[in-house]
């Protein structure tokens, strides 16, 4: 990987794309072709191919694609975005593309091509399983975490490290729209006017916001490990035999248990999609079995891997302690069942949905199924210490 400067920043077009790429001599070939195949709310992403080769291009924009020019961003979380997958491989190369190329005055990363791999939210919405998924994503997350702790940092070094993934304008969108607009009458906020008295009713439940609130407040107070920070699986390709996580812009120091909760909570709106997705009952319980099975094997995933590493790698002297693990898993575990019922209420009457849900064509059929949502949310949020096992969430889920 090299990194270089430009004299300024500027949107690239198809054409500047792939000349970029050319005189880099990333793709040996001379003759290429490009596309923009982006459709987030925040990038352009190209893809520059050739005939045996190719790579894809991903260039920050100055604000959000969702609204426009009127919400501004920094274009340093593309730095962060390359920092953050340059760090988490050197603990699971595996699991995250390859980064060949940055400049962060151009707001460019440029890595391996995934064009082998589907997002796994396009994928789970057809009903297929992933056999890795679950497996994958418990040792990603347990080892960024672990590896960027206090159980294992010197303290000088997490805090440098704390210093160079600060990121608050992306982080004010989290606090923003996963734990204060959905719980409010705010302007962001999309849903139907069917589900308004739904709406209307969460938003009175003061027990709801408070519990929202202590929640929000642990995100913008916790710096305890470095974190993806939009972990759903909008943000992972997979196929048979391999997972690679993506789009990590949102990194930041965070609570624990913030990555494995919306991670879970949008395997759970696939869950509730399913009624419609899987429309012969037979298969529509075998796809929903293997749903909660891939929650319960994250999580015990991510539980097994990170105890197994603080009990061999720990330099922290009350690592050795009783109970310090134990506790802090337990504390990890209740928090990501509250963080989840928050990821679950936002992308339900949020500014950001998910195609779970709103691909779903039958509107009354789409309105039943937010109502459940919005009642697993708040029912999580609520009653997150009493959720001991990740059976219980599942269970929680299989009820909703």
């Amino acid at each position: 990987m090299t990194t270089a400067a430009k004299a300024e920043y500027k949107a690239l077009t198809n054409e500047e794309a792939e000349a970029l790429v050319k005189n880099l001599g990333l793709i040996s070939e001379t003759e290429l072709s490009v596309s923009e195949i982006g459709d987030g709310n925040l990038n352009l992403v190209f893809k520059v191919t050739g005939v045996n080769e190719s790579v894809i291009v991903k260039q920050a924009l100055p604000y959000a694609k969702v609204v426009g020019e009127s919400w501004p961003l920094t274009l340093d979380r593309a730095r962060i975005e390359s920092d953050a997958l340059i760090h988490a491989a050197k603990y699971v190369p595996h699991l995250v593309p390859k980064v060949l190329y940055t400049d962060s005055i151009l707001a460019v990363t440029i890595m391996e091509d995934l064009s082998s791999h589907t997002i796994a939210r396009k994928g789970l919405i057809e009903s297929n399983a992933y056999a890795l998924l679950a497996r994958d994503i418990g040792i990603f997350a347990a080892r960024t975490a672990f590896y960027t702790s206090d159980f294992y940092l010197h303290p000088f070094e997490k805090k440098r490290l704390v210093q160079s993934f600060s990121n608050p304008e992306l982080c004010k969108i989290t606090e923003d729209l996963v734990f204060t607009d959905p719980f409010f009458d705010h302007e962001t906020n999309d849903f139907p006017e069917e589900l308004r008295p739904d709406v209307e009713q969460l938003w009175s439940d003061a027990e709801l916001c408070r519990e929202a609130g202590l929640l929000k407040y642990q995100f913008l107070t916790q710096a305890e490990v470095l974190l993806h920070g939009d972990l759903h699986t909008g943000s992972i390709f997979v196929k048979e035999d391999s997972t690679k996580v993506i789009d990590p812009e949102f990194a930041f120091f965070g609570p624990l248990g913030f990555d494995i909760g919306q991670f879970i909570a949008n395997i759970a709106l696939n869950y509730l999609s399913q009624h419609h997705h899987s429309q012969e009952p037979f298969n529509r319980k075998e796809t929903q079995d293997k749903l909660l099975k891939t929650i319960e094997e994250t999580w015990k995933t991510f539980e097994n891997e990170f105890s197994r590493l603080f009990r061999e790698e720990s330099t922290e002297p009350f690592a050795g302690t009783d109970g310090v693990l134990e506790n802090l898993l337990e504390k990890t575990f209740t928090d990501a069942i509250g963080f989840a019922g928050c990821e679950i209420i936002r992308r339900t009457i949020g500014l950001a949905h998910v195609a779970d849900l709103d691909s779903i064509s039958c509107s009354d059929v789409q309105h039943y199924l937010k109502r459940k949502a919005l009642k697993l949310g708040a029912s999580l949020i609520k009653t997150r210490s009493s959720v001991t096992t990740i059976e219980q969430f599942t269970s929680r889920v299989r009820g909703a």
